[in-house]
């Protein structure tokens, strides 16, 4: 697959991730777990619209948003004891590699709009 690091690393992170999520029990499956499944299904879909779109910037700034909750909801499993210290801990680390590349693809667009 030829797409961009930050595609690979959210799908990366959606591999990894569902499945642990699926694990949770009932009562936090079906709100929390099902929350953090669709917000990421719903930040990979953006990224690969945003990767065909002519005007990028506004779609990708939205997504700051959508990676700061996913960063929260992921806090709260971590809070209520639903995942180990070691997973929250890679969790934020997959979590902010792709914040990092978000950041740097929303630098680009701004600078791309200057010398326009």
């Amino acid at each position: 697959m030829d797409d961009l690091p930050i595609i690979q690393k959210t799908y990366d992170l959606i591999k990894w991730y569902v499945p642990i999520l699926n694990r949770l029990p009932r009562q936090h499956r079906y709100f929390l777990g099902d929350r953090i499944i669709t917000g990421l299904y719903e930040i990979l879909d953006a990224l690969i619209i945003a990767k065909y779109a002519k005007e990028k910037q506004s779609q990708l700034e939205a997504l700051n948003s959508k990676l700061d909750i996913l960063r929260h909801q992921t806090r709260l499993l971590f809070d209520f004891q639903l995942i180990s210290v070691n997973r929250y801990e890679y969790a934020s680390q997959l979590i902010n590699q792709v914040g990092v590349d978000l950041g740097g693809w929303i630098k680009q667009q701004r600078q791309r709009q200057q010398t326009l």
